[in-house]
């Protein structure tokens, strides 16, 4: 493969990677997987969501990826996903937060830079993939 073929195939996978669909096709844009149901996360996208809660109320943030109200659940994980439940969290405080939209946090509902790996691994796959 030349260098033009091997750098418009890494530029498809960087903008796929870094794209943010509509939030009405998260759902369908991060890859769900083919099966009834599911028992790991499915990434809804592979950067965080930016968003301003308000104090005092009731969050309930998906955790499974299926929800097509991301990053909040709209109770898609039921049928999709029955092991995996939201997260469910109150702010203390009016401010802007960043919500994981991998779904690897380890600081669930919050962001903790888990989308970096997802996304160097979406990048080793795609490089990968030239060389079949």
């Amino acid at each position: 493969m030349n260098w033009a073929g091997f750098s418009s195939v890494v530029l498809v996978g960087w903008t796929r990677t870094f794209s943010r669909p509509p939030a009405a096709v998260c759902a369908s844009w991060s890859r769900v997987q083919h099966c009834w149901q599911s028992t790991q996360p499915v990434p809804a996208a592979r950067i965080p969501y930016r968003i301003k809660v308000s104090a005092g109320k009731r969050y309930a943030w998906c955790a499974c990826g299926h929800s097509k109200k991301q990053p909040f659940c709209d109770g898609a994980h039921r049928s999709k996903a029955p092991d995996i439940s939201p997260v469910r969290f109150t702010p203390e405080k009016d401010q802007r937060v960043m919500l994981c939209a991998c779904k690897q946090t380890k600081n669930a509902p919050y962001c903790d830079g888990s989308h970096f790996r997802v996304i160097y691994q979406d990048v080793v796959k795609s490089i990968k993939g030239i060389f079949k």
